[in-house]
């Protein structure tokens, strides 16, 4: 079994690698991005993004000021102490503030007092069971300008898949330029509306791509949103969804954006 001291070892890295670093298939998209936008800004404000990637990787410094909100999504069919695991990986995040360093985001929803990255409940730990004899552990930083621009909608279970587009499509319009686009844009069908707004989250970690997603993307793409919200053709780089079965009687839907510093980052223990 891991100990603590293992855990929080372990979730140091996973922060160093996802506050300083971007997936590949992230920066390809990007790199991609930039070499078909056409609108001179569009096209300055990516070359911006892909320098401050290429310095931040190489100076070891965070990608940006506001470091997100650590949430971990933990998969395994492995027996574990679970309460070891959060113990250490809670300590992870309190020296990765220091040593990094990582801003200190987290305050108390009522009063306001800032906690560090830590607090009541914090960081965020989401379980999936699998067959797989493996324990999978993936960090991902949530900033607020993304977070903030959720939306969730308890729509009719009458309405297609026409009205479920619309409704995501609507959604990164009026988030215009505050989730500091390009995007990725995270959506969550089915289950209750609780689980509607995690499958949404859960679904900013997916790579693959289906035909409804690029053609959501395409669409997202006409809006003249652009890098930072300033123009151009590349409003978002993504999108992604994840769908559960839900009451014959609703249709949650929900939309999580994330920034283009997509922060993320994991290991296979």
């Amino acid at each position: 079994m891991l100990t603590e001291e293992e855990f929080k070892n372990t979730g140091i890295e996973l922060f160093k690698k996802a506050v300083t670093t971007i997936p590949e298939d992230i920066k390809k998209l990007l790199r991609s991005a930039y070499r078909s936008e056409k609108e001179d800004i569009a096209k300055t404000q990516l070359k911006n993004i892909l320098d401050n990637i290429k310095l931040a990787e190489t100076l070891k410094y965070p990608l940006c000021q506001d470091t997100g909100i650590p949430i971990f999504f933990i998969e395994t069919g492995k027996s574990i102490d679970f309460k070891v695991m959060e113990r250490g990986l809670r300590e992870a995040v309190i020296e990765a503030t220091e040593i990094i360093p990582l801003r200190p985001n987290a305050v108390d929803p009522l009063t306001r007092k800032n906690t560090g990255n830590t607090g009541k409940h914090l960081p965020i730990f989401h379980y999936e069971f699998t067959d797989e004899k493996i324990l999978r552990i993936t960090l991902l930083m949530k900033g607020a300008g993304a977070e903030n621009m959720s939306r969730m909608k308890m729509m009719k279970p009458s309405d297609d898949i026409t009205e479920i587009k619309k409704f995501v499509i609507e959604t990164v319009k009026k988030a215009g330029g505050n989730p500091c686009p390009p995007t990725i844009v995270g959506v969550g069908i089915g289950g209750t509306s609780d689980y509607a707004c995690f499958l949404a989250k859960k679904s900013l970690l997916k790579k693959e791509t289906t035909d409804l997603e690029r053609e959501i993307l395409e669409e997202i793409n006409t809006l003249n949103i652009g890098p930072m919200g300033l123009g151009g053709r590349t409003t978002s780089l993504r999108v992604c969804i994840e769908t559960a079965g839900c009451h014959t009687a609703s249709l949650p839907v929900a939309v999580n954006l994330q920034c283009w510093a997509h922060r993320v980052a994991s290991v296979v223990l």
